[in-house]
C-alpha cells in the first residue's frame, strides 16, 4: 500500500513515518509539509532517523495524494478539513488522527466521507479503543445515579484540552447512556458551582511535564467506585495503530469509519 505522511516533520510524522518502514504491506511514497518548513527538499527517511528513503519531503500534497493509496494525518483540524478534500479529489484513503476538531470540522470530515474512506480516532491504540468499548458497556449498564467523571494527564506542551482521547471516552459513555454528550458534557468546575447535576458527564485535563497521555473513566456510585484506566507510555503506538488502520481500510467504501471497525470491537 502506498502511503503519504502529511505533517512529516513533526513529532507525530517522523513517528509515522517510522512505522510505515516498519511494518508489512506498505511504503512510503510521499511526505508534505507546510511550504516554507525547513524539511522541504530532505529526504524523509533521514527525517525520521532512518536510512535514506529517497523520499523528499514535498510541500505540494495534491501530487503527493495522486500518486498514493492514503494519507496519515495527525496535522491540526483546518489542514485536516484540506487534506480531507484532496484525498476525496485523489479518491484515496485518509487516516485521521488529529484531535481539538470543531463540529464545523467534523462536518467538512462527514462530506469528504461520501467521497472516499476516512478512519478518523480521537486515539489509535487497541488499548484505548478497548477502554471506549468497556466504558460504552459500562454506562449503558450503570444508571444515572452513577456519576461519570473522565480525567485525562498529557505533557506540558499538549495545546487542546480535553485530549481527543477523553473527548473519545466521554462519547462512548453518552452512547452506552443513549444521550447526546454536547447536552451532557460538563468541562471543568471553577468556584461556586451547585450540587453535581444528574446525568452530566464531567471532564478534567491536567498538564505537565512529559506525560505522553493518561485516561481514567471513573463511575461514582452510593459507596463505590469504579474506575478504568489506560497509560501510554510510548507514542509509537498512536502511529502503529494509524498504520493498521490504513491497511485495514484499503479497498473499503467511501464511509466514514473509527478505530472500533478496524479492531472489531463494536460488538462488545
Amino acid at each position: 500500500m502506498r502511503l503519504v505522511v502529511v505533517g512529516a516533520a513533526g513529532r507525530m510524522g517522523r513517528m509515522l513515518i517510522r512505522a510505515i518502514d516498519q511494518a508489512q504491506g506498505c511504503r512510503l511514497v510521499a511526505a508534505v509539509e507546510r511550504p516554507g518548513n525547513a524539511a522541504i527538499g530532505s529526504d524523509a527517511g533521514v527525517l525520521a532517523g532512518l536510512p535514506t528513503l529517497g523520499v523528499a519531503v514535498t510541500s505540494d500534497p495534491a501530487a503527493a495524494f495522486a500518486a498514493a493509496d492514503g494519507v496519515l494525518d495527525f496535522t491540526a483540524p483546518d489542514a485536516t478539513v484540506a487534506f480531507a478534500g484532496l484525498a476525496a479529489d485523489a479518491g484515496i484513503l485518509h487516516v485521521v488522527g488529529t484531535t481539538g476538531m470543531e463540529p464545523a470540522h467534523l462536518a467538512k470530515l462527514e462530506e469528504a466521507a461520501r467521497r472516499t474512506p476516512i478512519i478518523r480516532s480521537g486515539n489509535m491504540s487497541l488499548g484505548v479503543n478497548l477502554l471506549a468499548a468497556l466504558v460504552r458497556k459500562v454506562a449503558a449498564t450503570l444508571g444515572t445515579d452513577w456519576d461519570i467523571e473522565v480525567v485525562e494527564m498529557h505533557h506540558r506542551m499538549k495545546v487542546d484540552a480535553p485530549s481527543g482521547t477523553a473527548v473519545l471516552l466521554g462519547e462512548a459513555a453518552a452512547e452506552g447512556r443513549n444521550v447526546d454528550l454536547a447536552k451532557a458534557r460538563v468541562a471543568g468546575r471553577d468556584g461556586i458551582t451547585g450540587a453535581r447535576e444528574a446525568g452530566t458527564i464531567g471532564f478534567a485535563a491536567l498538564r505537565g511535564g512529559t506525560v505522553v497521555g493518561d485516561h481514567k473513566v471513573i463511575f461514582a456510585g452510593a459507596g463505590e467506585r469504579l474506575e478504568l484506566a489506560h497509560v501510554a507510555e510510548d507514542r509509537s503506538l498512536f502511529a502503529q495503530g494509524a498504520v493498521k488502520a490504513a491497511l485495514w481500510g484499503k479497498g473499503r467504501a467511501p464511509g466514514l469509519y473509527s478505530m472500533a471497525d478496524v479492531l472489531g470491537l463494536d460488538a462488545l
